[in-house]
C-alpha cells in the first residue's frame, strides 16, 4: 500500500486556510484537524472541513478513565471522521474500552494510538519519569496498543523500522516529524524527509508549515506526493517486517 500525505491544518478555523485548502483539493486526500482548531470551533470545524471533500485524521490524543474515553469516541465517532487519536500511556483497559467503542459506533473509524510525542527529547522522555530510550518506549507502548486491539499508531520516523520489525502487517504507522531536506524542522526534534519515510515503511506521513508556508502550496504538495511515491518503489522499501 502506498505511503499517503496528511495535511496539517495549524490554524483555530477552516475560514482561515480556506483558500489553500480549496486549491489543494483534489491533490491532498487527508488532512489532520487538531486541539488548535477543535477547541476554537468545535465539531463544526470537522464538518466543513469534510464539506470540502477532504478525509478527516481528528487528532484529540484522548486520555481518560476507561469510560470516559469510551463515550468520547462514541460521540466523535458522530463526526466524519475517519481516524482518532489516542494517548497509548492511558493503558490496556482504556485502549481496550475505546477499541470496543470505536466497533459498537463506526466499524469504519480507525483509532491511532499516540506513543512518544516527537517533540520529545530523550532527556525530556527520562524527566517524565520513564526509564530508557524514546525508542524502548515507544515499541513497549505499540506492542500494548496493538493487543489492546488497535489498529494504527501514531510514531517519530525514526522509530518506523524498529515497528515494522515487530508489529502485524495491518497496522497502520501515521508519521509526523516530516520535513522536505530543504525545509527547516520547527519544534520537531526527530525527522525524516518524505522518501525516507515512505522507505522506512510509513502508511501516512503528516506535513503542515512545509506546504502552507510554500509560495506555492499545491506544487508543494505535489513534490512531497512524487517524493513519496519515488520513495515506495525503492526495493523492499521499510521492510525488516512482518507488516504493512
Amino acid at each position: 500500500m502506498p505511503c499517503e500525505l496528511i495535511l496539517v491544518l495549524d490554524a483555530q478555523s477552516p475560514r482561515d486556510v480556506a483558500p489553500t485548502l480549496k486549491r489543494l483539493a483534489g491533490t491532498v486526500k487527508w488532512v489532520k484537524v487538531g486541539l488548535e482548531m477543535f477547541t476554537a470551533c468545535g465539531p463544526d470545524c470537522v464538518r466543513e472541513v469534510a464539506g470540502l471533500g477532504f478525509n478527516v485524521f481528528l487528532d484529540l490524543k484522548l486520555h481518560d478513565i476507561p469510560n470516559t474515553v469510551a463515550k468520547a469516541v462514541e460521540s466523535a465517532s458522530r463526526l466524519p471522521i475517519q481516524m482518532l487519536t489516542l494517548h497509548t500511556g492511558g493503558g490496556r483497559e482504556m485502549m481496550a474500552w475505546a477499541v470496543k467503542a470505536q466497533q459498537q459506533s463506526a466499524p469504519g473509524l480507525r483509532l491511532l494510538g499516540v506513543t512518544v510525542l516527537t517533540s520529545m527529547s530523550g532527556k525530556e522522555l527520562n524527566e517524565t519519569g520513564v526509564a530508557g530510550t524514546a525508542e524502548e518506549q515507544v515499541v513497549r507502548l505499540c506492542r500494548l496498543a496493538v493487543d489492546a486491539g488497535l489498529r494504527g499508531l501514531v510514531c517519530s520516523p525514526l522509530e518506523l523500522a524498529p515497528l515494522r520489525a515487530v508489529l502485524p502487517s495491518e497496522v497502520a504507522l501515521v508519521t509526523p516529524g516530516i520535513r522536505p531536506r530543504d525545509a527547516k524542522a520547527d519544534d520537531q526534534t526527530r525527522v525524516m524527509t518524505p522518501a525516507e519515510a515512505a522507505r522506512a515503511g510509513a502508511s501516512y506521513i503528516v506535513v503542515g508549515r512545509p506546504i502552507f508556508k510554500a509560495p506555492d502550496p499545491v506544487a508543494a504538495a505535489r513534490a512531497i506526493l512524487a517524493e513519496l511515491e519515488a520513495g515506495g518503489r525503492t526495493p523492499d522499501a521499510g521492510r525488516q517486517r512482518t507488516e504493512d
